[in-house]
């Protein structure tokens, strides 16, 4: 029986929102088959606009009604189990062709499968609006087709091009009802299949696509030979009629006015092979002709074809040995009208119909190359049409044309030899020798370089520039972009010399250059062909290199001086192979040896380019900002001056100067570097040392609380009096239990009393002050963890000279120590505790309030007494 109860709620789901008034449709009318054939039925639901796939159930019918369940598109246990074993062998199945629509396939279609088949569609609407099933009837008819080719097996015919031939087939029906046969001739070459002609069932014919001009001129036709015979016949037959030939034939059924295909058979009938018609073309091989003679070419033709077949003659001229290439040009042609087609220059005849002349008139040098003659072969068909059935091409003719060749000699010679890089380089190219005759005679010039190599070794030419015929300049790929930039110059002087500058020449130009001179003739149309190249010999460009040496010493004018005083210093530069140098002097400075303070490390303080423009490097004091001077004596002697000078001043000073040559006008090129010899400053003074140390009464605190950390300054040696000493704190923490990671500066207090504090990440603060001459208070309020690690300060003392100057000593570093961070475990549990404690309470008495407004008011039981009557006891003796 049909299911069209509700689904479940997964249905429901799926068609919520869905449109009201669908139809189902299957196709009308009755569907016939024959057994063997595949049954395909469709059906779709009309005015569905879901979301989501509509789910079809079909049902089968022998006679109408009882339906039974056949297949589901979403409901596995839908079927009965005959159809479900059918099913698994894939006999029956759904295909789903759009959310809306679904087909059901039957193969192999047994006459079982007669009878009604329903397609419905659940649904879950509150009202039915529409048709949610539909109904078609299919026949099942016994095969009653019967297709066989003239012959078995298939034969092989063997036909030349234009020959013709014929294939039949056999095509009968015994079914009971009135059907109709198509029949449709196709040709199979590999993989390819073409349809050659058709007769449909309602006895129209239909060429195939390439066959309608055949078909409409009766080459190709398709007639019937008694009552079952279909025969194809092609009057002549051509190249593409090559391959494997099929009969195929359908039956078709008319129902309430609509045609069914009701099957298809199809039978090979016949293997076509069409013989190559063979064709040769041969010209000589080799033709010298000398300039402005004839050049006279035979072109002969063989072939085995003797009928009425006509032969279309072209001849083409080519630069290279391979026609197929781009540039080859038709110089004549004959076609199969025996009309000739060609230029004033050029003649073609034959002499019979087999050997054909080529002539061209008064040959140049452009006429020399490959010549090639082809040949094709044209047989007629019908309605006075043609189609070719053979083509060949010849060997190529070479032919050379001589000439006499202009005379001329070519000589290179170097106007400017560089004697350094960046000097200029000029080389003339001459053309002498050249006779006055030759006035139809053009020179143009390549230019080549090749670099310095050793006589063993292989050493290829590069070009630098070429000139065309037309004296157009062409750039090769070493030198285009020197010459976008103007550094290489090519120029044409005079009608017989060329020039060749080089700018600027650098170390990689040296090598050998030369030209080549090639002579252009000119010819019949008026262009030019080239005649000749000449060489000329390698001019060499090389000049020693030798390496750039320079020199620098400094010297100190006044070698005893006391802090305070001025430093001086100069430096005296020397250099050879460098071509116009220009100096910048760099002043560095060395901590001195046994110096520990900052081993190893250059200071750079003033510089100076070749421009002569002064700018301060490293030079950070801001109380001495022109306390340091860089000057050019001459062009080759600098002098440094050093003013109030400190103790912290002490060092190794140098000077670095850099050679630079000009390149390019405005620009330069460092040419060598070299370092002075060292002048030291060496204070020898008694005076006080300074340490630091730090101290802390609370290396291990709680979290929150303070934590105090003391920078004690000591002085030993030389008593000083409290107002001649001043001192910079910086303190410094390392956030880690060892030193692993960098420092970083928390607080800093200079000598004036002004303090720097660093921004921090968390909410603990830091504060930084002078407690004494001495001592330095570092306090760090609210601690957090954060806080943890190594603590160390650094100080730089300053001592008053005795001429009222300020002296900065060398900076010392205390030691670090260590400080952690606890947490207060009572503090930390105090208020979670007392607030669980409260919530607790709070909620507990919330429970009893209302528990017993609960009982009070809603759990009240209202008891209704029973109203006792009062009587009046009747006396006993009143009854």
């Amino acid at each position: 029986m049909g299911r069209l109860a509700p689904r479940p709620l997964l249905l429901a789901l799926l068609w919520l929102g869905l449109c009201q008034g669908r139809v189902v449709r299957v196709p009308t009318g009755t569907l016939v088959r024959v057994v063997g054939t595949e049954l395909v039925i469709p059906c779709n639901v009309s005015d569905y606009d879901g979301p989501s796939e509509q789910n079809f159930d079909w049902s089968f019918s022998s006679l109408g009604s009882d339906f039974e369940e056949l297949a589901s598109t979403w409901e596995a246990g839908f079927p009965t189990q005959l159809y479900q074993e059918r099913l698994q062998r894939g006999e029956i199945l759904l295909r789903r062709t759009a959310n809306d629509a679904v087909e059901l396939h039957i193969k192999n279609v047994q006459p079982s499968d007669q009878g009604h088949y329903k397609c419905s569609t659940p649904s879950t609407d509150a009202t039915v609006q529409g048709n949610y099933e539909d109904t078609v009837q299919v026949k099942v008819l016994a095969d009653a087709l019967h297709v066989g080719p003239n012959a078995r097996p298939p034969p092989s015919l063997s036909l030349r091009e234009g020959e013709p031939f014929e294939l039949r087939c056999t095509a009968a029906s015994a079914s009971p009802l009135h059907t109709h046969l198509a029949l449709l001739w196709e040709l199979h070459r590999g993989p390819a299949r073409r349809n050659v002609l058709a007769l449909t069932h309602e006895g129209r014919f239909h060429p195939g696509l390439g066959y309608e001009q055949r078909y409409h001129s009766g080459g190709v036709r398709l007639d019937t030979v008694g009552s079952d015979a279909y025969r194809l016949s092609v009057s002549r037959a051509l190249s593409a009629d090559q391959g494997s030939y099929r009969c195929v034939v359908s039956e078709w059924i008319a129902e309430q006015g609509n045609w069914q295909e009701i099957q298809e058979k199809a039978v090979e009938v016949a293997t076509v092979v069409i013989q190559p018609t063979v064709l040769r073309a041969a010209v000589p091989k080799n033709v010298s002709v000398a300039e402005g003679k004839e050049l006279d070419l035979t072109c002969n033709i063989t072939t085995d074809r003797v009928d009425d077949v006509r032969p279309e003659v072209t001849w083409s001229f080519s630069r290279t040995p391979d026609s197929t290439l781009p540039g080859s040009r038709v110089l004549a042609r004959l076609d199969r009208d025996s009309l000739v087609h060609s230029s004033p220059h050029v003649a073609l005849s034959h002499v019979d119909a087999r050997s054909y002349h080529l002539l061209v008139r008064s040959v140049s040098k452009e006429n020399s190359g490959y010549y090639f003659c082809h040949v094709s072969l044209w047989a007629p068909g019908h309605n006075r049409s043609w189609h070719k059935v053979a083509e060949a091409v010849s060997s190529p003719a070479a032919v050379g044309v001589t000439w006499l060749e202009p005379d001329y000699q070519v000589y290179l010679n170097a106007s400017k030899v560089p004697g350094f890089a960046d000097d200029p380089t000029e080389l003339a190219c001459r053309v002498v020798d050249t006779k006055s005759g030759e006035a139809n005679v053009r020179f143009t010039v390549s230019w080549y370089y090749r670099m310095n190599r050793r006589s063993d070794d292989v050493v290829t030419s590069e070009l630098l520039a070429v000139m065309d015929r037309d004296w157009t300049l062409k750039y090769g790929e070493r030198s285009k972009q020197r010459a976008q930039d103007g550094d290489f110059i090519f120029s044409k002087e005079h009608i017989d010399t060329f020039n060749f500058r080089i700018q600027r020449t650098t170390e990689e130009d040296r090598g050998n250059y030369y030209c080549v001179v090639s002579a252009w003739t000119k010819q019949r149309n008026n262009s030019w062909v080239k005649s000749k190249d000449v060489f000329s010999k390698p001019v060499n460009i090389f000049w020693a290199l030798e390496d750039s040496v320079l020199v620098v010493k400094a010297r100190q004018p006044k070698p005893f001086f006391a802090a305070g005083n001025t430093f001086e210093m100069t430096c005296k530069v020397s250099s050879k192979n460098i071509k116009s140098p220009r100096y910048s002097v760099l002043i560095t400075a060395e901590k001195p040896v046994g110096d520990l303070s900052s081993p190893n490390e250059t200071k750079y303080i003033i510089s100076l380019d070749q421009d002569s423009v002064v700018k301060l490097e490293n030079w950070t004091d801001a109380s001495r900002v022109d306390g340091v001077v860089l000057e050019k004596v001459q062009e080759d002697e600098f002098r440094y001056r050093m003013y109030q000078t400190q103790v912290s001043d002490a060092g190794l000073y140098r000077c670095v100067v850099t050679a630079w040559s000009p390149v390019r006008g405005s620009l330069w090129r460092e040419a060598a570097t070299s370092l002075s010899n060292p002048i030291e400053i060496d204070f020898q003074t008694s005076g006080p040392v300074f340490n630091a140390s730090v101290h802390s009464d609370t290396p291990s605190v709680i979290r929150g609380d303070l934590m105090k950390l003391f920078c004690i300054v000591t002085v030993e040696g030389a008593a000083l009096d409290p107002d001649d000493m001043a001192f910079d704190v910086s303190w410094f923490a390392v956030h880690s239990f060892g030193l692993d990671k960098d420092p970083v500066l928390l607080s800093s207090l200079d000598r004036k009393g002004i303090v720097t504090t660093s921004r921090r990440e968390w909410k603990s603060d830091i504060s930084l002050e002078r407690v004494s001459v001495l001592e330095f208070l570092l306090q760090v309020h609210g601690s957090e963890d954060q806080d943890f690690g190594n603590y160390y300060c650094s100080v730089t003392p300053w001592v008053k000279s005795p001429t009222g100057s300020w002296q900065k000593e060398a900076e010392i570093h205390s030691k670090p120590v260590f400080i952690t961070v606890k947490m207060d475990v009572l503090n930390a549990f105090k208020y979670p505790l007392l607030i669980g404690i409260g919530l607790s309470t709070v909620i507990g008495l919330l429970s009893c309030l209302i528990g017993y407004c609960s009982s009070h008011w809603c759990c009240k039981k209202e008891v209704q007494e029973t109203r006792r009557e009062r009587r009046r006891l009747m006396s006993m003796e009143m009854d």
